[in-house]
């Protein structure tokens, strides 16, 4: 039976590869990278870099597919998104009834850890309910989340107290109810502009965490939220891509 590995690579530096995921990467015959284009060259390059620290001897085979673009300007964001994974779906599974022999292993390496806003698991659970065979194993990873906090010096709850993770969509709606400490990600919308009035709010944000292009900046909301938002427009434009995640943080006792 084919095998599929879901391996976290941290969340863009090569030292975060845990020790159980070197041994995955070790013990994998193939490596799917699905390619999103030009603009994000330097996601591809971090995994070249990994591989070749942690797999120097080149035993495998790197197979490109195109990662399948979704409908942003589509009206219906729920349709969109089950849209793009439909076809995504389509390309992981040429890629594994046609590049990987029987008894072979499979890699898929996902940015931070693939529980955690990622679309590689619930793609292929939906593949093995269609009758793809494949034994899965999951390696997690350092997810941005978690290296948001060590850049920051920060704990992402307080005592007693729970963390809420959720999506810049959802919080341009409002502010999560009864939670204090809110992870923000996939912001396409700088949201967090909405709250800059708000004086008991803190941000703790950080763009490309990880890598060399790594950007933070914390305090108060109202003072740096233009600052962020102006540094967020401008690596961009420089880039042509962001990957950024933020924390947002208020008293116990006071609302948004």
């Amino acid at each position: 039976m084919r095998k599929i590995a879901v391996i976290g690579i941290g969340a863009g530096d090569p030292r975060q590869v845990t020790m159980e995921a070197v041994e995955a990467l070790r013990a994998a015959d193939v490596f799917f990278i699905l390619d999103k284009g030009s603009l994000t060259q330097q996601l591809i390059d971090v995994r070249q870099e990994i591989l070749d620290r942690y797999v120097p001897d080149r035993s495998y085979r790197l197979v490109h597919a195109a990662d399948p673009e979704r409908d942003r300007a589509a009206g219906g964001y729920a349709e969109a998104v089950t849209d793009w994974r439909r076809r995504r779906a389509a390309a992981y599974e040429q890629l594994i009834t046609g590049e990987l022999g029987d008894g072979q292993t499979g890699a898929f390496l996902v940015w931070g850890d693939p529980a955690l806003f990622d679309s590689t698991l619930p793609i292929l659970a939906d593949l093995a309910a269609r009758g793809v065979r494949f034994e899965l194993a999951v390696i997690p990873g350092i997810s941005s989340v978690s290296a948001l906090a060590a850049r920051h010096r920060v704990t992402l709850n307080r005592i007693g107290s729970p963390v809420q993770i959720t999506t810049g969509r959802r919080l341009a709606r409002q502010w999560p109810p009864g939670a204090d400490d809110v992870v923000v990600m996939l912001d396409s919308r700088v949201a967090f502009e909405q709250f800059a009035g708000d004086e008991n709010v803190d941000i703790f944000w950080g763009a490309y965490l990880g890598t060399p292009d790594e950007i933070l900046i914390s305090g108060p909301l109202a003072q740096v939220a233009g600052r962020i938002a102006a540094a967020r427009a401008e690596a961009r434009d420089r880039k042509g891509w962001i990957m950024d995640t933020y924390l947002l943080r208020r008293p116990p006792d006071a609302s948004p």
